[in-house]
């Protein structure tokens, strides 16, 4: 694994991971088109889950949202957004670092393209990701938050090996939801996926 250093500062992740078959790296306006196409067709797949697919992508709003992502580091709103890329440069994901638990923890979110699924695209990209944000030296723990009907979502960091250290009833927010959240957390780098099935 190759981890480019970030043009900001030591105590923000890398902009760039090189996992060889497998790129993770901040979004860049050229990407548009790519990202664009790989949510339109990921869209049916998304909605259940995620509440900001509840419409699908117009390439205006992610003109957009790309352009805000692209243009800071972390976003307004303290996120580090990813693009997952495979040989040739298709989409097939996204993946996030969110601010937004406390100032020594980061959240990791994540969206697979559909025709990635079961590859384990995204828990290869969670795991490099958590091991970026642990070598952050205010860094101490990194969580993953999913609802409890996920399970697709929950087999990342139960392969990762993330403790669950909570569920808690939360707002329904996307179709599928069933109103409990659970909190998976980790304060070490993990020691890699295992075999199994993969997301």
């Amino acid at each position: 694994m190759t981890i480019g250093t970030s043009a900001r500062s030591r105590s923000t992740p890398p902009e760039r991971i090189d996992l060889g078959d497998l790129l993770i790296r901040r979004w860049q306006r050229g990407d548009l088109a790519r990202q664009f196409a790989a949510l339109t067709a990921s869209h049916a797949h998304l909605r259940p889950w995620m509440s900001w697919a509840e419409q699908p992508p117009t390439l205006a709003g992610q003109r957009r949202k790309l352009r805000t992502s692209a243009a800071n580091w972390p976003t307004p709103d303290g996120g580090y957004l990813y693009g997952i890329f495979i040989a040739g440069g298709e989409v097939a994901g996204g993946i996030g670092l969110h601010d937004r638990i406390s100032p020594a923890a980061l959240e990791i979110g994540y969206w697979c393209h559909i025709s990635h699924t079961g590859r384990g695209v995204i828990t290869r990209a969670a795991h490099a990701l958590t091991t970026a944000a642990l070598a952050l030296p205010h860094i101490d723990r990194v969580e993953i938050h999913c609802d409890a009907a996920n399970a697709r979502s929950a087999a990342v960091p139960r392969r990762l090996g993330y403790a669950l250290i909570g569920t808690a009833p939360r707002p329904r927010t996307a179709p599928a939801d069933s109103g409990v959240g659970m909190i998976w957390a980790t304060t070490a780098r993990p020691a890699g996926a295992t075999s199994g099935a993969r997301r």
